[in-house]
């Protein structure tokens, strides 16, 4: 008998807080995702790589110009049986028994869930998104280095703002020239650029967000200007490590350009999003991972630094989640988001919504971002966080810690209330209405990839 705190949850219109969706279009058009690249393009296929499906079986699975369904889904067939109860499969399982009626997944369901998928991407994204997942809004990462404005009315894709590429040090990256209008010679032309960055961006983004974590360490320090300038003249010189991120030169200069987009957030009230913990992908596929480098902790020193900046500190720093708990509870200026968390290990992260609850002020956290990049996998992942999350709740009320009402209020917050509360969605969604083309005074119309 479902409970009045899971109908609650599932009934609740929630907000989305970090995606890949570029919006719907693709997803509906000529070249939309198949099946099996739909349900398996994203996360999922990590899985069978571990499991032990072989790299070119995976990459024929994904490929969506082969017609062979039977035959692609073959090559990974074993594999899935051996990774379909990970949070991953999980959400596979969920967006084919529920949006392709297939309650076991195999080379013989394929062609009948492929029609179905076909007839969910006539009917549009948004029918899904909408009216069967019950997204309010979605907040979208495009995993680009800058950010390039639609001249559309994007008003429920909400942009974040990359700053990536500064935090990395790429100092002379031709996209920054591209991005701003200024050519990067010295310190106060890297100043200008990022400076540039904002006044155009800003105001029509809903957040400020870079994953830097990938290609360099979390730790960061205050960077004077003298030691920025001679760290900045051996990127722009291509001298020792001027190609390593991770290098001391490359570390300076994005320290100074980090605490600078920082400060720039601050102002312009943009919270600032930082992947922590865990990366995608796996070794197998080419993704370094040097996890002591990935703890949450290392950005001690920069919400020091930076006391009236919003940090939003993503993916519940998986392994290290008791490091983010101290982090939010000693930290005013932090907030929690499950994004990718969920499908991660969902079983960690409910534990880990109880323990933030007996730390942590509930303000200070929210549950859902779907970190994929496509409306059925948004899907799924969703229900996913609303069960999951639901689970975690009723262990609560079950226990003696919440009363039924005091649950319902809970979950409103992490789901909805303390995103409202967070984010300025009206003012960016209006800002954005106003955009009818490229601003004629920024002849530097730009799209990065």
């Amino acid at each position: 008998m479902t409970s009045d705190i899971a109908e609650h949850i599932a009934n609740l219109s929630i907000m989305d807080t970090h995606s890949h969706m570029e919006g719907v279009a693709a997803w509906e058009g000529s070249e939309a995702p198949d099946i099996l690249s739909d349900l398996f393009g994203w996360y999922a296929s990590s899985d069978l790589v571990i499991a032990g499906a072989p790299l070119d079986a995976v990459e024929r699975l994904l490929d969506p110009t082969d017609d062979d369904l039977e035959g692609r889904f073959a090559g990974i067939a074993e594999a899935w049986t051996r990774s379909r109860f990970t949070g991953y499969g999980e959400a596979v399982r969920i967006a084919a028994r529920e949006l392709l009626e297939i309650e076991d997944l195999s080379a013989e369901s394929l062609r009948g869930g492929q029609r179905r998928l076909r007839a969910l991407q006539q009917a549009g994204g948004m029918a899904l998104l909408r009216d069967r997942a019950r997204i309010d809004h979605v907040q979208t990462d495009l995993g680009m280095d800058v950010i390039d404005l639609p001249t559309s009315s994007w008003t429920y894709f909400l942009r974040d703002l990359s700053v990536r590429r500064f935090a990395i040090g790429a100092a002379n990256d031709p996209m920054i020239a591209s991005a701003t209008g200024i050519e990067v010679r010295d310190l106060a032309t890297l100043g200008d650029a990022i400076d540039a960055l904002f006044v155009r961006c800003a105001p029509r983004s809903i957040a400020v967000k870079s994953q830097h974590a990938y290609v360099r360490t979390l730790a960061w320090q205050q960077r004077s200007d003298a030691d920025a300038e001679r760290a900045l003249r051996v990127v722009l010189d291509g001298g020792p490590g001027s190609d390593d991120p991770d290098s001391e030169a490359r570390r300076c200069v994005g320290d100074w350009c980090l605490g600078r987009c920082v400060a720039l957030a601050a102002r312009y009230d943009l919270p600032i999003k930082l992947h922590t913990g865990i990366l995608a992908g796996t070794a197998q596929q080419g993704t370094a991972m040097p996890i002591d480098r990935l703890r949450a902790g290392h950005l001690a020193p920069l919400l020091t630094a930076y006391p009236d900046a919003r940090f939003i500190l993503m993916h519940i720093a998986y392994p290290f989640s008791e490091e983010l708990i101290a982090l939010a509870k000693h930290f005013a200026n932090v907030t929690v988001d499950l994004c990718w968390a969920w499908a991660l290990n969902p079983l960690a992260t409910k534990d880990f919504v109880r323990r933030f609850l007996h730390a942590v002020p509930v303000n200070r956290l929210f549950a859902f971002g779907d970190d994929t990049n496509t409306p059925l996998m948004a899907y799924a992942y969703a229900m996913q966080a609303r069960r999951w999350l639901t689970r975690a709740i009723e262990e609560e009320i079950a226990d003696g810690y919440l009363t039924s009402r005091q649950a319902m209020e809970v979950a409103s917050l992490v789901l909805r209330g303390n995103q409202e509360a967070h984010f300025d969605i009206a003012g960016r969604q209006g800002a954005i209405r106003d955009v009818t083309a490229v601003d004629a005074h920024h002849p530097w119309p730009y799209r990065s990839s």
